[in-house]
């Protein structure tokens, strides 16, 4: 990753995308999960080498509200957010570094359900934002990607419309389990 690609992906996509890159956690497990500063190459001259294109982890979508700033995507500091266990769960891990973005852009709903329901009878929609996703990576410049679904839902998105790209599943982020059972399910199934 250099500073062009960076700069291209921030503006094109920072909306709703981001990187598995957080600040440490302070006291609390959810202390610094909005400290953008590690995304900010003027802040973190490590940055771009830590940075790792090739491994995608996608969700769904928005659960709530709109994201305030590029990349703040997955770095949610509202006290409700469990973005923190994505942090948690990839410290350390060969997937920390990848970028991080939704199959479903700029569509707000926290009832996942609800959402899928919405796309079977929107079915227009759903290909819409697999050609943007699709188009994504190819602003990503990636050849072959590790594809990581955070969850069914997104999993059964992506797997339904993509088939040239091998497509993993982790558990979602938000299942009431500690951080600690997160991160030992996601490990067992990334193997790292």
């Amino acid at each position: 990753m250099d500073k062009i690609k960076f700069e291209k992906i921030k503006k094109l996509h920072g909306e709703y995308a981001s990187w598995a890159i957080w600040a440490d956690q302070g006291v609390k497990p959810k202390s610094n999960i909005g400290d953008l500063a590690i995304l900010d190459p003027k802040q973190n001259d490590k940055l771009f080498s830590k940075l790792k294109p090739n491994i995608i982890l996608v969700a769904l979508n928005f659960s709530r509200g709109e994201v305030r700033a590029p990349f703040a995507n997955f770095h949610d500091a509202n006290p409700r957010g469990t973005d923190f266990k994505i942090r948690y769960a990839l410290k350390d891990s060969p997937y920390w570094g990848g970028y991080m973005t939704d199959v479903i852009k700029n569509y707000t709903e926290k009832d996942s359900k609800k959402l899928m329901s919405y796309l079977k009878k929107n079915k227009p929609l759903e290909k819409e934002n697999i050609k943007k996703f699709l188009e994504e990576l190819d602003d990503l410049k990636v050849d072959n990607p590790t594809i990581i679904a955070f969850g069914n839902d997104a999993y059964n998105v992506l797997i339904k419309n993509i088939d040239k790209y091998r497509i993993l599943k982790i558990p979602h982020y938000a299942h009431q389990i500690s951080k600690e059972k997160y991160r030992k399910d996601v490990q067992s199934i990334l193997s790292f």
